[in-house]
C-alpha cells in the first residue's frame, strides 16, 4: 500500500489543523493505522493509533490525548489526524503508517509499521 499524507502547515498556539493520509489499494480496511511525530533532533514518536476493519478503537500517546483525534473513512481510504489546541511543542513532520497486522503492545513503536506516507511538517508558533 502506498500512503500520501497532506494537511501540515504554519499555524498559531491553539489553532487546530487536520491531517489527512491517503491510501492506494482495495485493502484498506483490513490495516492498522498509526501516526506519527520527528522534530528536528528528535526520534520519531508515536502519535496516534486505529484499529483495522471497523473495529476502530484508538490509543493516543499521553501528550496528545484530548487534543489529538485519529479517524479513518475506509470508503475513501483515507485515515485523518484532527489536532486541536496545538502547541510550539507538536511542531514536527508527522508521518502516517500502515500494517497489515500488530501486536497491540507495540503499536507505538515505528518498526511495527510495514508502510509509511511522505510525511507533512507541522509548524506551530508561539
Amino acid at each position: 500500500v502506498q500512503l500520501q499524507a497532506s494537511g501540515g502547515g504554519l499555524v498559531q498556539a491553539g489553532d487546530s489543523l487536520r491531517l489527512s493520509c491517503a491510501a492506494s489499494g482495495s485493502t484498506f480496511r483490513n490495516y492498522e493505522l498509526g501516526w506519527f511525530r520527528q522534530a528536528p533532533g528528535k526520534e520519531r514518536e508515536f502519535v496516534a493509533h486505529i484499529r483495522r476493519g471497523g473495529d476502530g478503537s484508538t490509543v493516543y500517546a499521553t501528550s496528545v490525548k484530548g487534543r489529538f483525534t485519529i479517524s479513518r473513512d475506509n470508503a475513501k481510504n483515507t485515515v485523518y489526524l484532527q489536532m486541536s489546541s496545538l502547541k510550539p511543542e507538536d511542531a514536527a513532520v508527522y508521518y502516517c503508517a500502515a500494517t497489515s497486522s500488530i501486536i497491540y503492545s507495540s503499536i507505538g513503536v515505528p518498526s511495527s509499521y510495514y508502510y509509511w506516507g511522505q510525511g507533512t511538517l507541522v509548524t506551530v508558533s508561539s
